[in-house]
């Protein structure tokens, strides 16, 4: 039966949004396994906007997570809201800077951080219904405002990071840019991504790893 998976984006780019090689390396391998899926994002500015040719702060612009990204999903996007946890067998979230400054806003307050109110009550739906979820990158650092404390994943190795999540809770577990950490209980899989990878490749290795984790489990 062809499995139909949730796919949350947090705006456009590495530094301001949703990582863009994660994202497209997630929705190729699901395609390329035969799953269907739909992007979401939530209707918000972003926390600020990037200029990724320097990497400062451009003062002054404001873009909207759901326009941009778009940009990612070729205009086949829908609002947040508009998501029903009924339909989908799976839900994954790309990482990228978006996830920790848009859909959280872990990147400014780390062990103190929030979830945006939609992003959170998606993804607990998920977690309440024991459907699977894959986390890629810096988006597993809000797994423990989601599933509660000793939820098991990985940022990959980042020390400052690790304690971080540590504090809110979670169990880090240490895991190569080419692995997943699974967490069974939780139908949770995690991989480093972008937070290691040196390349597009070794990034495409561990997500398509935790793509054949999530739909196996779905």
């Amino acid at each position: 039966m062809m499995k139909n998976v949730a796919i949350i984006l947090s705006g456009c780019g590495v530094f301001d949004g949703a990582e863009i090689f994660e994202s497209v390396i997630t929705l190729l391998a699901l395609d390329a396994r035969g799953a269907k899926y739909q992007c979401f994002a939530p209707d918000m500015q972003q926390h600020h906007v990037i200029n990724h040719l320097t990497g400062e702060v451009m003062e002054g612009e404001s873009r909207n997570v759901l326009v941009e990204a778009a940009r990612i999903a070729r205009g086949d996007i829908k609002e947040l809201k508009e998501l029903n946890v009924d339909d989908y067998d799976a839900l994954i979230l790309p990482g990228g800077f978006g996830a920790a400054k848009n859909l959280s806003d872990f990147a400014i307050k780390g062990a103190d951080c929030t979830i945006h109110p939609d992003v959170e009550a998606i993804c607990k739906a998920f977690a309440e219904k024991r459907k699977p979820a894959g986390y890629l990158c810096i988006a597993p650092a809000m797994l423990a405002r989601i599933y509660g404390s000793k939820v098991k994943m990985t940022i990959g190795n980042d020390a400052e990071t690790a304690e971080a999540v540590e504090a809110m809770g979670a169990i880090h577990i240490e895991c190569a840019v080419t692995d997943v950490v699974e967490d069974r209980d939780c139908k949770l899989i995690t991989t480093p991504a972008y937070m290691l990878a040196k390349n597009i490749g070794e990034a495409a290795t561990g997500i398509n790893k935790l793509v054949d984790k999530v739909l196996e489990m779905a």
